[in-house]
């Protein structure tokens, strides 16, 4: 069945790219405070967090009005934020189609940013329905719908930020790479319970260090036996570990380690984020995490599985990162020593920095 969906999808997408072709414009357009600009990214909550360097750039440049069409799973990643205006979820079917449709003609938008840096089969249908003056995305097989594309950087030495900040270049946009970092805005109440929940955690304000197990695939579970030799490594350092988890992960939590260095789990994504973003050093497999934790600037040590794909890492950007790769499906085979060769020396390293800052 799940074959047959794809088939379809593909036969549809061609058929959208024979029967909608845009005129394609010669040079870039001139923007200003006066545009109206819809960007578009669907899909996971790393998704929408490696898209937001992009947004905030075009914001803080143009100055236009910004709002973006997002998914149920990762909408929240854009509330908040001060670069965006409004915040629309998309709606699967004809009926949410439609209803894009009719918020484009309504708020008069007036070009449309295709963030996916993979081709959309839905996002080809609402560009190609869409009736707007630009359109545009990074050079890809459907780029006949788009008035305007800029080449796709080769996803094997470019990070995925930086593959999505060339359509800056649309915009006459320059990036300055050392300035970039990823947005996200939990409320002010979000971040005071957080601070608070670490407080009671940390009252001798010790080293923070964050462990996260989750990572939304069983594959990346590092292993109960592993975390636990970990948690005894960090016991002879002047350091508090604190386990964060899912709801899911929980009862894998507490066959961790005790509940007082579990992070208190809160229903939502927020609280999580939040305390995370609070951390002095964070150990995590490849999850949405890795980009908060690149927010601050926190450390962090990665376990990352790098299976049949040449792409580069999703990284924190511009962050300081060690990690240990595998190119089997899953953590399984990661070895404690493995990681232990790595984690350590890149934990002392932290510590003597934070030490020396104190002196």
């Amino acid at each position: 069945m799940k074959q047959l969906e794809i088939m379809f999808k593909n036969l549809f997408l061609n058929f959208l790219l024979l029967i909608n072709p845009n005129k394609k414009s010669n040079a870039n357009p001139v923007f200003n405070q006066n545009n109206k600009i819809l960007f578009i990214r669907l899909n996971r909550i790393g998704d929408a967090l490696v898209t937001t360097p992009l947004i905030h750039l075009v914001k803080e440049k143009l100055g236009c009005k910004v709002y973006i069409l997002a998914d149920i799973k990762n909408h929240f990643i854009f509330q908040n934020n001060p670069s965006i205006d409004e915040v629309l979820v998309f709606k699967k079917g004809l009926k949410g189609f439609f209803a894009i449709n009719k918020f484009i003609k309504g708020k008069n938008i007036d070009t449309i940013i295709d963030l996916h840096d993979d081709v959309s089969t839905s996002v080809s249908f609402l560009i190609a329905l869409s009736k707007v003056r630009y359109k545009f995305g990074l050079k890809r097989s459907n780029h006949s719908l788009f008035t305007n594309t800029i080449e796709r950087s080769d996803a094997k030495i470019n990070h995925v930020i930086v593959r999505l900040l060339k359509l800056a270049e649309l915009f006459n946009i320059p990036v300055e790479m050392d300035s970039v970092s990823v947005r996200y805005y939990p409320s002010e109440e979000i971040n005071n319970k957080a601070l608070e929940q670490l407080q009671r955690m940390n009252p001798e304000n010790k080293f923070l260090v964050g462990i996260n197990i989750s990572a939304g695939s069983k594959a990346r579970f590092w292993g109960i036996n592993k975390f636990k030799l970990l948690l005894n490594e960090l016991s002879v350092y002047d350091v508090k570990p604190i386990l964060f988890c899912t709801a899911e992960d929980l009862p894998l939590a507490l066959q961790i380690g005790n509940e007082n260095i579990i992070y208190p789990f809160t229903k939502g994504f927020d609280i999580f984020a939040a305390a995370v973003m609070k951390l002095d050093f964070l150990i995590t497999p490849d999850t949405s995490i890795v980009q908060i934790a690149s927010i601050n600037k926190i450390p962090l040590f990665g376990i990352y599985v790098k299976y049949k794909t040449d792409d580069m890492l999703w990284t924190p950007f511009n962050t300081d990162f060690e990690c240990v790769i595998t190119e089997e499906p899953t953590l399984v085979n990661v070895t404690f020593e493995e990681v232990k060769n790595k984690f350590i020396p890149f934990l002392e390293k932290r510590l003597n920095a934070k030490r020396n800052s104190i002196l």
